[in-house]
């Protein structure tokens, strides 16, 4: 079976580094969420602009491709390996979540999409976007956590 689109990564990813990444999120929610609503719309800013792990692992293997087919058409066909090998690893992650490149990815703080929502959701809260939402930031973890 197949894992869901929306934590096919996280599942894929091992829990001390999610839990990094969790923590992490958790720290900016608390800084940006004391530094008042200026710091908060910078901080909105910045995550609409976040590459999430999907958009990077897709640019990545697109540049490889086109690398290895521009070497297999001017220097040696040999390098048509390459673009077979990235395109294959890039299968494998549409279809399981996982890839090799995968976990150096996720080790360097590169989040999901949802990862990247959740501190965005948390942030809006604070700010008082959401009717009845904690202000709080630990509690407003909590809620997006959900």
């Amino acid at each position: 079976m197949l894992p869901t689109t929306a934590d096919r990564v996280s599942h894929s990813t091992s829990q001390h580094v999610n839990a990094e990444i969790r923590r992490t999120t958790e720290q900016s929610v608390a800084h940006y969420g004391a530094a008042g609503p200026a710091a908060i719309e910078r901080r909105l800013a910045e995550l609409d602009a976040e590459w999430d792990v999907e958009r990077t692992l897709e640019s990545n293997a697109s540049t490889l491709t086109l690398v290895g087919l521009t070497l297999a058409a001017t220097v040696n066909r040999k390098w048509l390996a390459l673009p077979m090998v990235v395109q294959a690893f890039l299968l494998q992650h549409a279809l399981q979540g996982w890839c090799p490149p995968l976990p150096i990815l996720r080790r360097l703080g590169i989040r999901t999409a949802e990862e990247i929502n959740r501190e965005r959701f948390a942030l809006k809260a604070i700010r008082g976007d959401f009717e009845g939402a904690p202000s709080n930031p630990e509690r407003a973890m909590e809620a997006v956590q959900r």
